[in-house]
């Protein structure tokens, strides 16, 4: 690293600000990149400084004073040190200084500046002691201001004083050297005093040139008094007196002629130097043509300071007339403010350059004609007015244009992707509403800020409900348009104003076009959140739109409701439920529309938006409402079902044979459900579905219902899946009933005449060893019944079987109890055909079966005895491994 760079010698060592000084030293930088910083007196002195070498630095002062060091700092060396001081001070101001104000110059000035050359005197002067300067470049450490405040070193100054110029030329001279300048001053002195003699010896010749010349005159003056006598100033008086008076008579008519110029001048003079005031009502009245009333202001305002306390008469007339234009002016300004539409930025221009008229006529007559005027108020309710105008003119505008008639309806059906007037109302009014209301706030904030305001008191209060009225005002037209389905009745009332009653196939069109209405508020809703209005007034407008936003739900479900009762047209009886058999696609596509319109309600109106309420509150109309649309769609899927299986049943009007013997109802059975093109599903298959339908969705489908809902952040809907679960089972016992009448009933009804078929009675002997004919049939019809309902959904087994097993119980226990007596055979055979249905049918035999069962054993009269129970015993036996196959149907194991 290189040496610190070291300041040693400066030239000059003093002076004012800008000075160029040569600084010297050692190690001042390598090249002119080195040199990074220099101070002279604390100030920065980089940007003017010249590296010339590592020795020789030139550069200029700063802005600084007093003494101070000059340090120089370099990138090899660093901050340097410095062994000289430099002295700043401010130049005194002088005849030729250039300064911003004049100064008056001293008599002394007057003679130093004037009466040297224009040579600099401090180069050129001689030291009056005549010594020599050489060797006393050695300064007085002080500042020779401070110890001589009202003196200085100048000889051509009044205040020379000799000590200054003495410490300041002569610090070094020896008492010897000033000794002997002091004799060389007095020795100058004397010269001086000297000098009239020289200069007469000098100047002989012209001395006696100037006597030649008196004698001259002398002798012609004496020759003068031979021609003209003693005195002749008599006649050279006469002759003087004789001009005079002719002289005096031409300067005279030259005086009159010059005052006459004087007076016409002074009037032109005055005419050019008050043009303005004469001109100024007509530049007045054409500067308020072309709308310059800034331009207008200022004159005005000029006109009074000028001439406002003048007591000439013209002048005062031509100020009376200006305050009549003006005054007129600020009828046509104050016309010009209330007009609208304009813009904020043109009534703000407009109500400046009123209040500025205003004030500079106060005081005045004519001024306090306009008195109680206040121009920014004025505007305020004049862009409040016509606010409410244009809301109204729009919402009759649109309201005429919706169609009532059957022609306009007819019309409008025909292009239904056209807008219906309702929507595009709400568009043009929220527009409106983003761009006037904004005005009229930021005009009004103007007015109470103070940059509006003229002398008047502001009126808050007013200004406040002002602003809830427009946005109350917007609000019921908005709600007038939108909730097409609210209670409107007080709507009207509050506001005599009423959407006309169009169509409904129009009011239908409307309802897809709410979500964008929705959207067209909430853009207008944020413009105006940027506004800083008060609470009060965004709340209502956050009312309306958590209004817009429930109603957009309710609108959205009731669509998604109306499409669920159409799912039944689209159904393919194709079992697509893995965990639960027999059930269809049916659930799968409920699913899928509850998620779509979950995903359309969530992205239009459910998901809160800036400064927008949580609908979905405990206890809140929005909880309210998505559980009633909730039901009301789930209930429209239950409808759905029971529409499924009790229509089609009605259309097909089965008819039942009495006996297998002579066919199964419905013999038709095709291989599966939906068994491709042209396969035929059956009454009995339909009901199985919808039943393992109802049974699905009871099970899994609902609470899945809740987990969706959960996912998309609503509330379970517990009173709304426990409803639709109390519908889905009733619904489901009812089908449940209908289908067990359905296939019991028949079987039930071939008991008995299969029973005594052949007149056949329990009292006579017969021939035993198998099942009676009405027993097989009943195990049959059974099997034939079990096999239909487990080839849909194994899972209704039993509760189908267990209705049509207690029947059959039932029916057996009337017949046996009817019987009056029953042979020894006949004994044995009934016990065991109901033994026989009881053992095969034990899987589905509840306790009201089972009793029926004991009761139609009791009823065998008499009862059996050992050796006919061992009998009874041994053909049941054999009867069971002949019928395996069918009880293995039922789940009996091989016997």
């Amino acid at each position: 690293m290189a040496p610190q760079p070291v300041v040693t010698g400066l030239s000059p060592k003093e002076g004012p600000p800008g000075t160029r000084v040569i600084i010297r030293g050692e190690f001042l930088g390598t090249r002119v990149q080195d040199l990074i910083g220099l101070k002279i007196c604390g100030s920065d002195c980089l940007l003017s400084a010249e590296w010339k070498s590592p020795n020789k630095i030139i550069a200029r002062t700063g802005p600084a004073k007093g003494k101070g060091d000059i340090i120089v700092t370099t990138l090899s060396g660093g901050v340097g040190t410095s062994t000289v001081q430099f002295r700043a001070y401010h130049e005194t101001i002088g005849p030729l200084k250039e300064s911003a104000v004049w100064i008056e110059e001293s008599p002394s000035q007057n003679f130093a500046w004037g009466r040297r050359t224009l040579a600099q005197s401090g180069l050129t002067q001689e030291d009056p002691l005549g010594l020599s300067i050489e060797g006393n470049e050695q300064k007085i450490p002080e500042d020779l201001r401070d110890l001589f405040p009202d003196a200085c070193g100048d000889l051509s100054q009044e205040n020379f004083s000799p000590s200054w110029f003495l410490l300041e030329n002569h610090l070094a001279t020896s008492f010897e050297d000033l000794k002997a300048g002091l004799a060389y001053l007095k020795r100058k002195v004397e010269s001086q005093k000297e000098g009239q003699l020289s200069f007469l010896k000098s100047n002989a010749g012209s001395v006696i040139d100037q006597l030649d010349t008196l004698m001259n005159i002398r002798d012609k003056l004496q020759e003068d008094v031979k021609l003209h006598g003693n005195e002749p100033l008599n006649i050279l008086e006469a002759s003087i007196e004789n001009s005079i008076t002719e002289s005096q008579k031409i300067f005279t008519d030259v005086l009159v002629r010059k005052e006459k110029a004087d007076s016409t001048r002074s009037v032109l003079f005055a005419l050019s130097r008050h043009k303005f005031l004469f001109c100024l009502p007509n530049s007045v009245d054409r500067r308020a043509k072309a709308g310059e009333y800034d331009i207008v202001v200022n004159d005005y305002s000029r006109a009074k300071n000028l001439f406002g306390k003048t007591e000439i008469p013209i002048f005062r007339k031509v100020l009376e007339e200006v305050d009549q234009r003006i005054l007129s002016i600020r009828k046509q300004l104050h016309e010009k403010v209330v007009k609208m539409p304009q813009s904020v930025e043109q009534q703000k221009k407009l109500i400046k350059a009123l209040t500025s008229l205003e004030l500079q006529q106060s005081g005045t007559p004519i001024g306090d004609k306009l008195r109680n005027i206040d121009p920014a108020w004025d505007a305020i309710e004049a862009r409040a007015k016509y606010l409410e105008a244009t809301f109204r003119q729009t919402f009759e505008q649109h309201a005429n244009k919706d169609p009532g008639g059957q022609e306009k309806s007819k019309n409008r059906d025909r292009d239904s992707s056209q807008a219906p007037s309702r929507v595009n109302f709400c568009e043009e009014l929220c527009d409106i509403a983003a761009s006037q209301l904004p005005d009229l706030w930021r005009l009004g904030q103007l007015y109470f800020t103070g940059e509006l305001r003229g002398p008047h008191d502001p009126k808050p209060g007013d200004f406040k409900r002002m602003i809830l009225n427009a946005i109350e005002k917007y609000c019921v037209y908005l709600r007038l348009a939108i909730l097409i389905a609210a209670d409107q009745r007080a709507l009207r009332q509050s506001s005599g104003l009423a959407w006309p009653i169009g169509s409904a196939s129009a009011t239908h069109q409307f309802l897809p076009w709410i979500p964008q209405c929705l959207r067209y508020t909430r853009i207008a809703y944020a413009t105006l959140i940027t506004l800083d209005l008060p609470s009060e007034a965004l709340d209502i407008i956050q009312k309306l739109i958590d209004e817009v936003r429930l109603f957009c739900f309710s609108i959205i479900f009731k669509r998604a409701t109306d499409r669920c009762k159409k799912l039944g047209s689209q159904e393919t009886w194709e079992m697509g439920v893995e965990d639960y058999p027999g059930a269809t696609l049916l659930p799968a596509a409920l699913e899928a529309l509850l998620v779509e319109t979950l995903d359309e309600v969530q992205s239009v109106c459910m998901q809160p938006e800036s400064r927008e309420g949580n609908l979905l509150e405990p206890q809140s109309d929005g909880q309210r409402e998505v559980s009633t649309r909730l039901q009301e769609f789930l209930s429209a899927f239950s409808g759905v079902i029971e529409e499924l299986a009790f229509h089609s049943h009605d259309e097909e009007t089965p008819t039942h044979n009495v006996s297998q013997l002579l066919g199964f109802p419905n013999a038709q059975q095709p291989d599966s459900v939906a068994g491709g093109a042209g396969a035929t599903v059956t009454w009995e298959q339909r009901m199985l579905c919808c039943l393992a339908n109802y049974a699905y969705c009871n099970k899994s489908f609902f609470p899945k219902i809740g987990d969706i809902f959960v996912r998309y952040g609503y509330p379970l809907p517990t009173l709304a899946i426990e409803t639709a679960r109390y519908t889905v089972n009733q619904l489901f016992t009812n089908l449940l009933e209908e289908y067990v009448e359905h296939k019991g009933d028949p079987l039930v009804g071939t008991i008995e005449p299969s029973m005594y078929l052949g007149r056949f009675q329990w009292d006579h002997e017969m021939e035993i060893g198998q099942l009676r004919p009405y027993a097989h049939e009943c195990c049959d019809n059974l099997v034939g019944v079990y096999s239909e309902i487990y080839s849909i959904s194994p899972a209704l087994l039993r509760p189908i079987l267990e209705s049509i097993v207690q029947t059959i119980s039932e029916e057996l226990a009337r017949l046996m109890s009817c019987v009056q007596r029953f042979s020894f055979t006949g004994a044995i055979q009934a016990h065991v055909d109901i033994r026989l249905l009881r053992d095969a049918l034990e899987g589905y035999v509840n306790e009201t079966a089972k009793n029926y069962f004991m009761e139609a054993l009791e009823a065998i009269n008499p009862p059996l005895s050992a050796e006919q129970k061992r009998k009874a015993d041994e053909i049941l036996e054999r009867v069971k491994g002949n019928m395996r196959l069918q009880l293995l149907c039922f789940g009996v194991k091989d016997p």
